[in-house]
């Protein structure tokens, strides 16, 4: 008998028109790691939050939630606690204690865990996870991947027999979001736990996986193994191959898509890749001009890229310094950027490094307590991390509707014309919102806000568009369409500034790149040159190929270099 069933388990939110989940069966094996992917608001948080009584969304449903044969609405809240662990998107939101000893004790107490019984499964827990240095730590002092490894420790240290992590790495680097990963591997391998795993950045989910869950319109569209479920969307060309990791991509791609098995991780698809070009191909591939194998596709991708930027700066730091306390540590050391007129710039770098706080200095947020910032009296506008910071109204359609005059009085205000802001129904078809006009926004997902978040920015009719972490939550599908709807608005004169861990997003659309590390800029460039030159923080398709395609960092640049051979 499976550990966990859905049983045509149908939900429907409150005044909208189709039901999220429609008619779901699904099972999971015990110890089983599945990962559950498809398109922003196709139903996925949705399902995994059935599983949990007091974090299931208000209305109406039918079907029933099986835990080893009991109905979850019937288990006891405590039990629930303690045998169905759930760790969400935000590192933040979960912390409940001041420092990481409390943050793992707290759990237990809160279920009644016998005194001794919760010290050894505080101890040992620690110890699994390398936090005996930071037990007396404030967690307000952490990294965010720590954060998160802590909200996991706390989960683990009830001892529960399933984990559900909902979009977990979303909010982490690339370093962070691998190794966080790698530890749920260990644990899903070591404990023997059930781990119910919500992704978008599937390039390392994917492949670790047992069983893929493929969800589209509320519905299982596929499901099995990560090869078969790869096969399977290639064979029938559907979107939703764009979501999948960088390696089956590429072999889908150059074999015709009716490759069985498919390589799914980077040491795969770097044997893939080479029995495919041959020996002598790859040679030969080697010895080109990396540029004549790859900009024509990286052209393709970023129109603007290969072109002279504009000399007209839109955005300049020079020399700042910015601390949040006097007796605090410097967060910017001495940050110099220039950012050109209609370019899309991308700034990458690991949690703590002081992208955020970087983008509340050129929005005037803040201000350095030496150095300069200059915006060329452009008016800026800020996305934050967490959209749910703009929402003060009970639908979608208000939400827009409260931007309204604020972009013709914001352009008129910066000295230019008025009636070059955009409507609230361009904007909604833009950000594909007119199906959620009616919706109230904290019931959507977190893809679905990020976009409301977007229309409200793009609304204020800026000269200057600063995106924290605007990937977040979407998945591959609509990151290509914001993408595309970022150049043409940088072709507008728009002037994108995009702080981001997606580095994949970074190097396919951004006319520019920099990499930020202990409060200053290290490199910066073109993304092909960042990107290529880095080891850790660059592509999986460039990790793939970068031997036999020097110079290549997306898969499009890997697809097109190989068949000009």
């Amino acid at each position: 008998m499976a550990l966990i069933a859905f049983q045509n388990l149908t939900f429907r939110y409150p005044g909208a028109g189709e039901p999220t989940l429609d008619d779901v069966c699904l099972e999971v094996g015990r110890g089983s790691l599945l990962c559950l992917m498809g398109r922003s608001g196709c139903g996925k948080t949705t399902l995994v939050r059935q599983l949990k009584t007091p974090l299931v969304p208000k209305g109406a449903r039918s079907g029933r939630v099986l835990f080893d044969g009991v109905d979850v609405d019937a288990m006891d809240l405590r039990d629930q606690a303690r045998l169905i662990g759930y760790v969400g998107q935000d590192p933040d939101s979960q912390l409940v204690c001041d420092t990481v000893g409390r943050e793992l004790a707290f759990g237990l107490e809160n279920v009644g865990a016998p005194r001794e019984e919760a010290a050894v499964a505080v101890a040992e827990t620690a110890s699994y996870f390398g936090l005996q240095e930071l037990m007396d730590c404030p967690v307000a002092e952490l990294s965010g991947g720590q954060k998160q490894l802590v909200n996991l420790a706390a989960v683990l240290a009830l001892r529960p027999q399933v984990l559900v992590l909902d979009e977990p790495t979303s909010q982490l680097d690339p370093v962070a979001a691998g190794e966080f990963l790698a530890t749920v591997r260990a644990v899903n391998d070591d404990l023997g736990l059930t781990v119910i795993l919500v992704e978008q950045r599937l390039e390392a989910a994917f492949a670790m996986a047992d069983q893929v869950v493929v969800m589209a319109n509320g519905r299982v569209a596929f499901q099995g193994s990560p090869e078969e479920v790869a096969a399977s969307l290639g064979k029938c060309n559907h979107e939703l191959c764009r979501c999948l990791p960088s390696a089956a991509r590429i072999a889908l791609a150059l074999s015709g898509g009716t490759l069985q098995p498919c390589p799914l991780t980077v040491r795969e698809g770097r044997r893939w890749l080479e029995g495919h070009l041959g020996g002598c191909q790859a040679r030969a591939c080697s010895a080109a001009d990396p540029a004549a194998g790859t900009a024509e596709s990286a052209g393709s991708a970023r129109s603007g890229a290969g072109e002279q930027p504009a000399c007209r700066p839109a955005l300049r730091l020079r020399d700042v310094w910015f601390r949040y306390g006097r007796d605090l540590p410097d967060v910017l050391r001495g940050l110099s950027l220039t950012v050109e007129a209609g370019q899309l710039f991308a700034l990458v770098g690991g949690n703590g490094a002081g992208k955020s706080t970087l983008l509340s200095l050129a929005c005037g947020l803040r201000t350095p307590y030496r150095g300069r910032v200059e915006t060329f009296g452009n008016r800026c506008a800020l996305l934050p991390q967490d959209p749910q910071a703009l929402f003060s109204w009970d639908s979608v359609a208000q939400e827009l509707g409260d931007m309204v005059g604020a972009g013709v009085a914001g352009a008129a205000s910066a000295g230019g014309a008025g009636d070059s802001a955009m409507t609230t129904e361009e904007v909604a078809a833009l950000c594909h919102l007119k199906g959620l006009l009616d919706r109230h926004p904290l019931d959507l997902s977190s893809g679905e806000q990020q976009r409301i978040a977007l229309a409200k920015a793009l609304l204020v009719n800026p000269s200057v568009l600063l995106l924290d972490e605007p990937t977040k939550g979407l998945d591959a599908l609509f990151k290509a369409e914001l993408g595309a709807l970022l150049q043409r608005l940088a072709q507008r004169g728009l002037t994108v500034v995009a702080v981001s861990h997606d580095v994949e997003f970074c190097a396919e659309w951004a006319d520019r790149a920099a990499l930020l590390f202990d409060g200053a800029i290290v490199a910066s460039g073109a993304p092909s040159q960042l990107f290529a030159a880095s080891a850790f923080y660059t592509t999986a398709a460039s990790r793939i190929a970068r031997d036999a395609v020097p110079g290549a960092v997306t898969v499009e640049d890997v697809v097109s270099a190989c068949r000009s051979l």
